[in-house]
């Protein structure tokens, strides 16, 4: 949901994905694309949203000035396109999510913000080492919150269309944080999140506030006091359980039904420990609640025990790989170790045609992968579990290469 000039190699080394780019396609991007625009089409259509945005509470003054010369970016519409939040293998992206370089910049920012982030655990109920897992990824603590108009990024692809509603909404929403005073221009992600943990604008609406006390709820400037007590209203706001975990790594025994690695798959902690589910040390399992086992990269990778701040985590990007980034980086962050299985390094990820085929071909053979949109979601999950048992392979639901050639 949230994300400076002539900052650069630890931009490449840090940067985490912006929790707004994971933007679920609709009909339009699955059927075909959308022709490209022009700079005199958004300007006719800036012309035309004018009396919208003034209809939902934008005042005239704001919407001018704001918008005046607002340039269209093609690379913006591409991305849109192209989005690869999901294109990466889940070791890869932790490779860097969780790197020593980060953890070391998170401990010194927990450190150098103790009394800050200290204040906000204890007024939101939410673990400061959570925040900072948070802010790492989304922005390398602040040092790279994204350098692209945000004004600008979300007009365009209001006006490119495959989403417009969506993206006019939260154009009208940045106006009026404009309008209120809270920041007069700001850069983010090519979705148009912004701030030191990549908030949307309409999130801003929904859960920004003024911690700092001046009146503004400023989650751009130097101090991020606001930026991460607002993560952590939203975090409360989602569902938060103080002093519960995310999850974490356990291993599996022999002959464990593989079938059951799924979210949907609910059960009291020694109801798993009985099956022979251990901590990754072998020790008992700690019982949090009812949890769910998870196997981001298939049986030959790492298995997690998951709870139900995961799910909240997930409100802020869906993605398996980022929520698990970002309950190993506060685990880091505490003190704990990194993550013991090894993972599956000579497999690698299906390109997004890849995911689009192999959707296609369980839907032909029988399996319904809930739709043709290139992501790996629970039915699709599902589905290459059915198709796994069917062929007497085990059922990980893992979206292999094996599994799209068997297909084919």
């Amino acid at each position: 949901m949230m994300r400076v000039i002539g900052w650069i190699l630890l931009a490449i080394l840090l940067q985490g994905p912006c929790v707004a780019e994971v933007i679920p396609p609709d009909a339009a991007a699955v059927e075909g694309e959308v022709k490209m625009g022009t700079q005199a089409g958004l300007a006719a259509w800036v012309t035309a949203f004018r009396p919208r945005a003034l209809a939902a509470g934008v005042p005239a003054a704001t919407f001018d000035a704001a918008l005046r010369g607002v340039e269209f970016n093609p690379k913006v519409v591409e991305r849109d396109r192209n989005q690869n939040e999901f294109s990466k293998t889940v070791w890869d992206y932790l490779d860097t999510a969780v790197s020593e370089d980060r953890v070391r910049l998170g401990v010194a920012a927990l450190a150098r913000h103790a009394e800050l982030f200290d204040r906000i655990a204890a007024e939101y109920g939410v673990e400061k080492e959570i925040l900072a897992a948070v802010w790492g990824l989304e922005s390398a603590y602040g040092t790279y919150p994204g350098d692209l108009p945000v004004l600008g990024s979300l007009a365009t692809l209001a006006y490119d269309g495959r989403r417009g509603a969506f993206f006019e909404a939260e154009l009208i929403a940045a106006l009026k944080i404009i309008a209120g005073g809270h920041v007069d221009r700001f850069t983010g992600s090519w979705a148009g999140a912004s701030g030191h943990t990549q908030f949307m604008p309409s999130s801003w609406e929904r859960f920004a506030v003024d911690f700092d006390g001046d009146g503004k709820r400023n989650l751009w400037g130097e101090d991020p006091g606001d930026a991460l007590a607002s993560t952590a209203n939203y975090l409360a706001q989602s569902g938060w359980t103080t002093g519960q975990p995310w999850g974490l790594e356990v291993t599996l025994p022999e002959g464990f039904d593989y079938d059951q690695t799924t979210e949907r798959v609910v059960k009291p902690v020694p109801d798993w420990q009985a099956l022979g589910v251990r901590t990754a040390t072998g020790a008992d399992l700690p019982d949090h609640g009812p949890g769910s086992i998870l196997l981001p990269g298939g049986h030959r990778g790492a298995a997690f025990l998951i709870f139900p701040n995961f799910q909240v985590i997930e409100k802020y990007n869906t993605a398996d790989a980022y929520i698990i980034g970002i309950g190993q980086l506060a685990d880091r962050l505490k003190g704990g170790p990194p993550i013991a299985a090894a993972w599956p390094r000579d497999l690698r990820a299906l390109t997004l045609d890849e995911r689009k085929e192999l959707q296609e071909r369980l839907g032909q053979a029988g399996f319904d992968p809930g739709g043709v949109d290139g992501r790996m979601g629970p039915k699709t999950i599902a589905a290459v579990k059915a198709f796994q048992k069917a062929q007497g392979l085990i059922p990980d639901g893992y979206p292999s290469l094996e599994i799209l050639t068997s297909l084919r």
